[in-house]
C-alpha cells in the first residue's frame, strides 16, 4: 500500500465509527503508513452526510492534505471521493451533488482499504451523499474520482456484524439486477457475467452467515461485490436504477439502511413492471433460479418470490411494514421524487410517479 502513496504526501486517514480500532485494521494501516505525515478524520456515517464531509474538507484545507486513505466500507470510500473533489472545487461542494459530478475537474488522489464488501465503490468513480438537514440523497460520478489503489483482504470482514453482511450481499445483488434486469440486447457476455455473480451471491451469502471465518466464502463475496459495480457487466447494456432512486428517498426520509430499501423496493418493482421486463425475467427464472416448468407468469412470480426469500434469508426484511412504515409515508416519498426530478425513471423512462406509487403500495 505505502508504495502507491508519494513519500512526501500529507495523508488524511478517513474512517467511520471506529470499528477498525477494535478489529486490528487501524493498527495495520498505521504500521503501513510509518514514516508518512498522517492525521485522521473519523465519524463518516453509513449513508455519509454532507455536513460531516464538509468538516473533513475544512480539515483537508487547513492541514494542506494532498492524499486521502479511506478505510472502511462503501460509505467511507464514497465520502472520501466527495472530500477529494470538494476540497479542490472553486464553488460550494454541494454543487457536486446538484450537478451529479459533472462540474468536477480535479480531485485529490486517494486509496481505499475495504472492510465491508457491498457497493463496489473501491473500483468505481461514483458515490452517494446525504444532506441530513434537507433529507436529500444524491449520487455523483466523475472519472477524477477513481481510487489510485484498493486493498481487498477478505480476512478483514470476519468480524462484521450479521446485519452488515446481509446488507452487503443484498446491495451487491441489487447492483447486478439494475444492470441485468432490463431487456435483451444480445449482450451474452454481460448477461452470463451477471448471472454468475447472482449465483455466487445466492450460494455464498448464507454461508457467510453460517461460517463467518471461511476465507474462501468471504473472498468470493468481496470480489463479487466489486465486480457488481465496477462497470464490467454494465458496459454497452441498458441500465435501470429506478429501485435505487426510490430507495435513496426512503433512506433520506426515514434513515433505513440502503440495502433495506433495495430489499423492499426491488421485488415490487419487478412485479409492477413485469410486462416490460418479461423476457429478462424469464431468463432470470431459468438461469438463476432453475425454473423452467409451468406457464410464464408462474415462473416469473416464482423467481421474484425466490429473490424475496433470499433477501429474508440474509436477514434483510422485504416489506415497508417491517421498518415501521405504512401507506401514510408514501406521499412523502413521491413528493421527494418529484422535487428531485425523478419523475421518469428506468431503462425506458417509463417509471412515472404513478408507477412509483404502485411499487410502494405493493411493498406495504
Amino acid at each position: 500500500m505505502s508504495k502507491h502513496i508519494p513519500a512526501s504526501a500529507r495523508v488524511l486517514l478517513v474512517y467511520g465509527g471506529g470499528s477498525i480500532k477494535q478489529n486490528g485494521v487501524y493498527d495495520e494501516v498505521m504500521a503501513a503508513l510509518a514514516g508518512f505525515s498522517v492525521t485522521e478524520f473519523a465519524g463518516i456515517e453509513p449513508n455519509p452526510s454532507y455536513e460531516t464531509l464538509m468538516r473533513a474538507i475544512a480539515q483537508v484545507k487547513a492541514e494542506k492534505i494532498d492524499f486521502l486513505l479511506a478505510v472502511g466500507g462503501g460509505s467511507v470510500i464514497d465520502g472520501a471521493k466527495f472530500i477529494a473533489a470538494g476540497a479542490l472545487l472553486d464553488a460550494d461542494p454541494w454543487t457536486i451533488l446538484e450537478k451529479r459530478g459533472s462540474n468536477i475537474t480535479a480531485a485529490l488522489p486517494f486509496g481505499a482499504v475495504l472492510t465491508l464488501p457491498a457497493t463496489g465503490s473501491e473500483m468505481n468513480s461514483g458515490g452517494v451523499v446525504t444532506r441530513k438537514s434537507t433529507h436529500e440523497k444524491y449520487s455523483f460520478m466523475s472519472r477524477k474520482c477513481f481510487p489510485k489503489f484498493a486493498v481487498l483482504d477478505p480476512g478483514k470482514t470476519y468480524s462484521l456484524p450479521t446485519r452488515q453482511v446481509g446488507n452487503g450481499v443484498v446491495d451487491a445483488f441489487a447492483h447486478v439486477m439494475e444492470q441485468y434486469m432490463t431487456y435483451p440486447v444480445g449482450a451474452k457476455v454481460q448477461d452470463r457475467f451477471a448471472e454468475g455473480l447472482l449465483l455466487t451471491l445466492i450460494e455464498e451469502g448464507p454461508q457467510a452467515l453460517a461460517n463467518p471465518d471461511d476465507y474462501d466464502v468471504r473472498a468470493n463475496i468481496m470480489w463479487t461485490a466489486t465486480l457488481a459495480l465496477n462497470g464490467l457487466i454494465g458496459a454497452g447494456v441498458p441500465q435501470d436504477w429506478a429501485t435505487h432512486m426510490i430507495g435513496h428517498e426512503l433512506t433520506a426520509l426515514h434513515n433505513l439502511d440502503h440495502a433495506q430499501t433495495l430489499a423492499v423496493v426491488l421485488p415490487s418493482m419487478l412485479r409492477v413492471r413485469k410486462e416490460a421486463k418479461r423476457a429478462k425475467l424469464l431468463q432470470f427464472a431459468e438461469r438463476v433460479w432453475n425454473l423452467s416448468g409451468g406457464d410464464e407468469d408462474t415462473r416469473i412470480e416464482a423467481a421474484i418470490t425466490r429473490t424475496e426469500e433470499f433477501f429474508e434469508q440474509m436477514g434483510v426484511k422485504t416489506r415497508l411494514g417491517d421498518y415501521g412504515l405504512g401507506a401514510k409515508d408514501i406521499d412523502g416519498v413521491l413528493a421527494a421524487l418529484e422535487a428531485h426530478r425523478m419523475v421518469k425513471l428506468g431503462e425506458q423512462r417509463d417509471v412515472t410517479l404513478d408507477v412509483s406509487r404502485k411499487v410502494l403500495e405493493m411493498s406495504l
